[in-house]
């Protein structure tokens, strides 16, 4: 089996890390969305963190991945086994079909039997979807995504059939904001937006060639040196989807997440709404029992860059706009 380069193995880029770590531990504060120059390890973050996630328990023979526990009660128990958390590519060619799924045509020509052929969603279902130049994408299977996004249930009727099936999934998207921008439904829909540059700190890039260098010589060695370290990550996710139930969010915490998010001008709740789940997520990461100023602070930028309206009489950068509005509302 292909080796996955190490997550903790990865150098800097630590709000694209956090943020994807924050969506493994509660998949409902929405998708990542990684934005920024080609080359600088948004797909390789994306696999190396579900390659170290624990394997999950799935019905055997089921092409969901259907979690046992949400089986009907009475039902008899299936058969179970462990399988690795999925992360599945979206390529920006892709039919409607083969993203949906489709009438199974061979088993139809050769039995006279209507079946269906899942297709990307479902083979998605409980892992990342993830969308290499998500701002290229076409605008149909823009829409579809919407729709999946929103109600977590992939319904496809084709040719007589009609198939309903489970396809939660955290959506990872990746682009460089040059060759255009993404539709503002789907936007909406990312509950985190991260900004990755090419690092200009020479001891950093060295770094990044040396330990990418010494994976592709020796996969299995590298592999080895960074296990602990991995398993320190795996074993705080763990910890922090035990504590997450338990995490508090204080009025107060709520009261500075709704004045940020007018300060900013953000239309709808949504914003306030990612702004909590991230904070609470960060917070059972860090093992605080409520959510505190210092989360609202970290997971600020990346839960409202994306949701702000232009401002003509500000030419000043989304990011630099949240800044201004953390520091003004949290004083130092």
């Amino acid at each position: 089996m292909k080796l996955t380069y190490p997550f903790s193995a990865i150098v800097g880029q630590d709000e694209m890390k956090l943020a994807i770590l924050i969506a493994a531990v509660d998949p409902s504060v929405g998708g990542v969305l990684v934005f920024g120059d080609r080359g600088t390890g948004k797909s390789t973050a994306v696999r190396a963190l579900a390659a170290l996630l624990p394997k999950m328990k799935a019905v055997v023979g089921c092409p969901y991945n259907r979690d046992p526990a949400l089986e009907p009660a009475g039902a008899p128990k299936p058969k179970t086994h462990q399988v690795p958390v999925p992360v599945v590519d979206l390529p920006l060619g892709a039919t409607e079909d083969r993203v949906v799924g489709a009438l199974d045509l061979e088993r139809a020509l050769s039995q006279g039997v209507k079946a269906f052929e899942p297709g990307l969603l479902a083979r998605a279902n409980r892992g990342f979807l993830y969308i290499d130049e998500v701002n290229l994408l076409e605008d149909h299977l823009v829409d579809l995504l919407i729709d999946v996004a929103a109600s977590g249930e992939n319904v496809v009727e084709r040719e007589g059939l009609s198939v309903r099936h489970p396809a939660r999934f955290v959506l990872v998207g990746s682009g460089n904001p040059e060759e255009g921008e993404l539709r503002p439904q789907l936007l909406d829909r990312f509950g985190l937006s991260v900004e990755v540059k090419t690092p200009t700190d020479i001891p950093v890039r060295i770094e990044i060639v040396r330990r990418r260098d010494a994976f592709e010589r020796d996969p299995e060695g590298f592999t080895e040196t960074w296990k602990a370290e991995d398993d320190k990550i795996r074993r705080r996710i763990l910890a922090a989807r035990k504590r997450l139930e338990d995490v508090q969010v204080p009025d107060a915490a709520l009261e500075r997440a709704a004045q940020l998010c007018m300060k900013l001008g953000t239309d709808g709740l949504r914003g306030e709404l990612t702004l909590m789940r991230a904070a609470r997520a960060l917070a059972a990461i860090d093992g605080d029992k409520a959510v505190g100023d210092s989360q609202l602070k970290r997971i600020a930028a990346p839960a409202l860059r994306h949701r702000l309206r232009r401002n003509v009489l500000d030419d000043a950068g989304s990011t630099v706009r949240v800044d201004r509005a953390v520091q003004e509302l949290f004083p130092a």
